[in-house]
């Protein structure tokens, strides 16, 4: 594919910011570590140097959190707005995070011990992905209209709040604080081991979203047509659902609830990009994303010694506005 001289300009400022915004992330705290430390901690790690700690077991693992979060959210989001046709759907909106959150709240506080292992909460994770996506998916099917969608999306997260909150009444002081933390929204929660599965199911999902591409494009015209040029619908929506379940549930688990990001951001990079090539959609959110949440996770760490400012907290600030300007937008 042939990239317009606008296109390219912007996807190459994306590709720029993003590494000198990571070195900024990695340099923001209160105790200064030099480029030498950070190299010593990958390929020379001592854990009896703090700085070396610090550096491998915190603030490496936090800076591709964010990137990976920010990265998976926004194709999601992307995604589900080309399969519902509605500028408006998100997995926060329509109720995806929250079926994640819900059968992460289970794991937390059934006080079974694989749940609430780290795989524990991860599959289950996953599994409330995946399951709420196709509730969303079958409702789909039987609104007519986009508000109808919002709102059944709207309801069902409404809905499986109240359902958590029921949970937390009836968990003890230790297990309601835990849930109580995730469902704040951090980075700071990956080990610097896991970093290597997290990596490999994130690229199993983007791999998974530029392998529609063509049936993404052809969606775009609506689904009868998309039926009458060979595409067969039933399948793509399967792989969005799985795709969608997996980075997700990955996000979700690790880094708890974060909002608006991928609704937000797939509308922000319609606005600048105004085409509907899904390579360039893609390409564009991954980059986006993964932009957004460096900063916001840079924002956090700055205000830290001044307060405790949750990564769920900032997105909403920041992204609700824009999604109330994208509704206004679309209602001239």
């Amino acid at each position: 594919m042939i990239l317009s001289k606008k296109h390219s300009i912007i996807l190459l400022a994306l590709l720029i910011c993003i590494p000198i915004f990571a070195l900024v992330h990695l340099s923001v705290g209160q105790i200064n570590i030099s480029p030498k430390e950070f190299w010593q901690s990958l390929i020379n790690f001592n854990d009896q140097i703090p700085n070396e700690i610090i550096a491998r077991e915190i603030r490496i693992p936090r800076m591709f959190m964010a990137l990976i979060a920010g990265a998976s959210l926004s194709v999601v989001g992307l995604l589900m707005q080309t399969l519902f046709n509605n500028p408006l759907a998100g997995p926060y909106v329509l109720g995806i995070n929250s079926g994640s959150s819900l059968f992460v709240a289970l794991s937390i506080m059934t006080g079974v011990p694989f749940f609430a292992s780290d795989l524990g909460i991860i599959t289950n994770a996953l599994i409330g992905a995946f399951l709420f996506g196709l509730v969303i998916l079958f409702f789909s099917r039987l609104v007519r209209t986009q508000i109808a969608l919002l709102l059944v999306g709207l309801m069902l997260g409404s809905f499986i709040s109240a359902f958590v909150s029921f949970i937390q009444s009836a968990s003890d002081a230790q297990e309601l604080k835990v849930f109580t933390l995730w469902a704040l929204g951090s980075l700071q929660k990956v080990e610097f081991t896991q970093l290597p599965i997290i990596f490999l199911i994130t690229i199993i999902g983007i791999i998974g979203a530029f392998l529609i591409i063509k049936p993404l494009n052809i969606l775009i015209l609506g689904e009868n047509e998309a039926k009458l040029l060979g595409v067969n619908i039933k399948r793509v929506r399967l792989v969005i659902i799985i795709i969608t379940a997996i980075l997700t549930g990955l996000v979700t688990a690790f880094c708890g609830p974060i909002a608006f990001v991928g609704l937000a951001v797939p509308n922000l990079v319609r606005i600048l990009f105004k085409t509907q090539q899904h390579f360039i959609l893609i390409t564009a959110s991954l980059l986006m994303g993964a932009l957004f949440i460096l900063i916001c996770d840079i924002i956090i760490q700055l205000a830290e010694p001044f307060f405790m400012l949750p990564i769920n907290v900032l997105t909403s600030i920041i992204g609700a506005p824009m999604v109330i300007f994208f509704i206004l937008n679309r209602l001239r």
